[in-house]
């Protein structure tokens, strides 16, 4: 044992524990920044550089995924905003289309207390919608009508108007899987809106996304140990620096596997292993309801896919073809006089006109906030209980889809950091034994 106690002698012990210090205090430094690059800055920060854009597309296809290549940039946008579109569009292959589908999310509005509450705001609107077509189509013959004569048309109306929404509301649910796309709703909104993505990190993972910095300490220090060691054994001015690089990239590493691994408890070591995320995976669920029913498929914006959407011509045309038959029952009696007196064509103009003015204002009463908002509950008991129900690993693909291809710039970034960090110490404390 001559030489262990050798080594002890000559051991330079003030450089020798510094190594560990300055692994821990990297490996937190590394965990906090990239936590920071994980989720900002929002939209990308930096300048454009001529040529850029041309290079890109020669460039690898890592490089490639650092956000603002591709638009001929050099700067940086968080790694979660950058990719929003992407969570969407994973996060509704993998777990949305698995919660419902489109009519489930709108079995779950309770359509019949829809209709109740476009009849509510509508039927107001009914002399205004009247008459407006009216002067347009024949101007002459509604201004020579008696104001009697008149107000039994608007109570018509008015009367047929249940049966008008209750075919609007019937058929939008009949037809609902090819008019509304949730995916197209949830990729558009999350694109437009990246802060939403970093809400549902934030939101219900903040206690472990800190510990995972924390953790970068404890990581660090005890892999700076046999870094400590080899480098007192090798004196090698390389050294540190390379292994630096072994150490940053292994802190972070072992930082996200922290919070998405293993999906299910599991003993390694004689210890019982989960990860963070999925350990809460139950109040994970009621913050990405809560989001989902609030911010994405919500009734006002429901009702602006279905009329705005890109499907807004044909639910259009769908609900015009639906009131027909109820706005012919609304003439009444007086049906076929007017058509003698008005011309079947003029009479036919006049019917389609008030149906396609009514699609839209039947559809108005989606975007009552108020209105909205009471239904918005249904929508997050249900996204919360089907998200409950996911298998462990569908939960992990949800919400690490957002970062699973680029989390190689978080381990690079860790790398380089772990490489400063090396020389660093070497500049301060010189090869030991050197």
């Amino acid at each position: 044992m001559d030489w262990l106690s050798n080594y002890v002698d000559e051991l330079d012990w003030f450089a020798f524990l510094t190594i560990p210090l300055f692994t821990g205090v990297i490996g937190w430094l590394i965990n906090w920044s990239g936590l920071v690059m994980l989720f900002a800055p929002l939209r990308f920060h930096g300048v454009r550089v001529p040529g850029m854009k041309e290079l890109a597309t020669v460039l690898p296809r890592k490089l490639q995924e650092v956000p603002g290549i591709l638009q001929g940039g050099i700067g940086w946008q968080g790694i979660v905003p950058a990719r929003a579109a992407k969570m969407g569009s994973i996060a509704v292959d993998k777990a949305i289309a698995k919660l419902g589908t489109p009519a489930e999310f709108y079995q779950q509005l309770e359509p019949d207390q829809i209709a109740e509450h476009i009849v509510t705001v509508f039927r107001p609107e009914i002399p205004d919608l009247v008459d407006q077509v009216m002067e347009a189509e024949s101007p002459r013959l509604w201004r020579d009508l008696p104001t009697p004569v008149k107000e039994a048309v608007y109570q018509r109306v008015q009367a047929q108007l249940p049966n008008v929404v209750g075919t609007v509301t019937t058929e939008i649910g009949i037809h609902i899987d090819q008019l509304l796309d949730p995916k197209i709703m949830v990729i558009d909104h999350f694109q437009d809106n990246p802060g939403l993505v970093v809400r549902i990190f934030r939101d219900f993972g903040q206690k472990e996304l800190d510990m995972m910095v924390r953790f970068g300490f404890i990581f660090g220090f005890l892999l700076g140990v046999p870094v400590a060691v080899i480098d007192s054994i090798a004196h090698q001015a390389w050294l540190l620096p390379v292994l630096g690089v072994v150490v940053g990239w292994i802190t972070n590493s072992l930082g996200m596997w922290l919070i998405f691994e293993p999906p299910e408890p599991k003993r390694i070591l004689g210890f019982t292993w989960h990860g963070l995320f999925l350990k809460r995976q139950s109040q994970a669920a009621e913050v990405y309801a809560q989001i989902i029913a609030d911010d994405v498929i919500t009734l006002e914006r429901i009702g602006d896919f279905l009329l705005d959407g890109p499907r807004g011509d044909r639910t259009r045309q769908m609900l015009a073809t639906a009131m027909r038959p109820a706005i012919d029952q609304a003439a009444g009696p007086a049906r076929g006089a007017l058509r003698v007196a008005m011309g079947s064509g003029r009479f036919d103009t006049i019917r389609d006109s008030v149906a396609q003015e009514a699609v839209g204002r039947t559809l108005t009463p989606f975007k009552d906030p108020e209105f909205s908002a009471r239904q918005a509950e249904k929508i997050r008991v249900l996204v919360a209980t089907r998200t409950k129900e996911l298998p462990p690993r569908d939960f992990v693909d949800m919400m690490r889809s957002a970062i699973k291809e680029d989390e190689w710039m978080l381990y690079a970034h860790g790398a380089i950091m772990g490489a400063a960090g090396g020389f660093l110490h070497l500049a301060i404390f010189g090869v030991q034994g050197g």
